[in-house]
């Protein structure tokens, strides 16, 4: 089990949550019992904060790349672009593939939509997509 804790923390927690509440179902009775519904809901949690670092990654990776989309006469699109690269890269590196079925790329993009600003340096945004041009696999890519 401690190489599914290096390869897979998502998979890893949630069968250790399963062990543990099988083991607290047929443990006997002793004078001081661990306190077993916060362990194994610290346990969960860990594989849920996974997925919340690898979600507001890609959330902050497409509001970068619809900035870019929507001022692309900006001087700043470099840096946004960059800015996408980098937050890329950092999702990459925590995804793994149990994620894949629990990432809501759509609720995703729409976090993204609501982040982008009314205006830069005055000026409106142009029309970006209303849904999300890409699928997980090309912003999991590398460039």
């Amino acid at each position: 089990m401690s190489d599914l804790y290096e390869e897979d923390i998502v998979v890893w927690s949630e069968r250790q949550a399963d062990l543990l509440r099988r083991h607290a179902a047929n443990e006997r009775a002793i004078d001081v019992a661990p306190d077993w519904p916060n362990i194994i809901e610290e346990i969960e949690s860990v594989g849920r904060e996974q997925i919340h670092a690898v979600e507001s990654l890609l959330l902050l990776a497409l509001i970068h790349r619809l900035k870019a989309e929507a001022w692309p006469e900006s001087r700043d699109v470099p840096h946004w672009r960059a800015e996408e690269r980098t937050f890329r890269d950092q999702a990459r590196r925590r995804f793994v593939p149990s994620m894949r079925q629990r990432l809501d790329l759509a609720d995703i993009y729409a976090g993204a939509l609501r982040g982008l600003p009314e205006t830069s340096d005055g000026v409106p945004p142009r029309t970006v997509p209303e849904t999300c041009p890409v699928t997980l696999d090309e912003l999991l890519a590398p460039d």
